[in-house]
């Protein structure tokens, strides 16, 4: 019964990830925890899963030209050293991983209020040429620290951080925003993983179950993103989260109070 819940959450978390490129982590990790998994193998053991996401969602973006090469390397190259040093540091955070799942629900919550303000009537439509993005190499590498240092200290794989600074900051398109994201997570998910499995954080038997249904998930999801409005997949983003983020912080601050 626990690998099938395991498939299911995988096929949900790889939905999710392919629509909203944040690496479903903000899923699965609530989601492996309700299964039973420790707070720090919770972090690691949903990022093996975040590169196979990735890579099936990317390849659906590919098709319709939304990737772009420069802002995935600034990301997952500068991004790299800070998944690596926060993954060693979320050993040091006291309270045996609660409150990193705490502080976990904090940035979900973040994330669905920046991005639900960007899908309110008043705010404005972002949809602008390629010459307008405010895409320089400082902006992106300061994206690449935030990101990296939430995928090895968090597990998250950086999306909840890359989709809102994407959106408001560089200033890129929704679905153009989506597909970098993702495919930057998968990227920063590489070194999390080494320095998460050298800590003995990561659960292989939960970890491999989630990567096999991520797969069709993700492919699934990256097409609905193709085929859906701008406004509604930020409003659908910013739900999704709000709901998932009080759940888990309800969850978790029952073990820390």
């Amino acid at each position: 019964m626990r690998i099938l819940l395991t498939l299911a959450l995988g096929l949900v978390t790889g939905v999710l990830s392919g629509m909203f490129g944040i690496g479903g982590a903000v899923v699965s990790t609530p989601g492996i925890r309700a299964l039973g998994v420790e707070p720090l193998q919770a972090v690691g053991s949903t990022l093996p899963a975040m590169l196979p996401s990735a890579i099936s969602g990317s390849l659906r973006y590919h098709r319709e030209g939304l990737l772009v090469p420069r802002i995935i390397a600034w990301v997952a190259i500068v991004g790299t050293g800070a998944a690596i040093g926060a993954s060693f540091l979320s050993h040091a955070v006291p309270g045996d991983g609660h409150w990193l799942m705490v502080a976990t629900a904090g940035i979900i919550v973040y994330t669905a209020v920046r991005v639900g303000a960007i899908g309110s009537p008043d705010a404005p439509v972002l949809e602008l040429a390629p010459a307008a993005w405010r895409d320089d190499g400082w902006r992106l590498a300061v994206c690449g620290v935030a990101a990296g240092g939430l995928s090895g200290l968090l597990g998250l794989g950086g999306g909840t951080i890359l989709v809102p600074a994407f959106l408001t900051w560089i200033r890129l398109p929704v679905k153009t925003t989506i597909a970098n994201s993702l495919a930057a997570v998968g990227l920063l998910a590489i070194p999390s993983t080494i320095a998460h499995a050298a800590l003995g954080d990561i659960d292989w038997a939960v970890a491999l179950t989630l990567a096999i249904a991520v797969v069709p998930g993700a492919r699934i999801g990256a097409n609905l993103a193709i085929r859906t409005s701008d406004r509604a997949l930020r409003l659908s983003l910013a739900s999704t989260l709000g709901v998932i983020a009080v759940v888990y912080a309800v969850r978790e601050l029952t073990f820390v109070v």
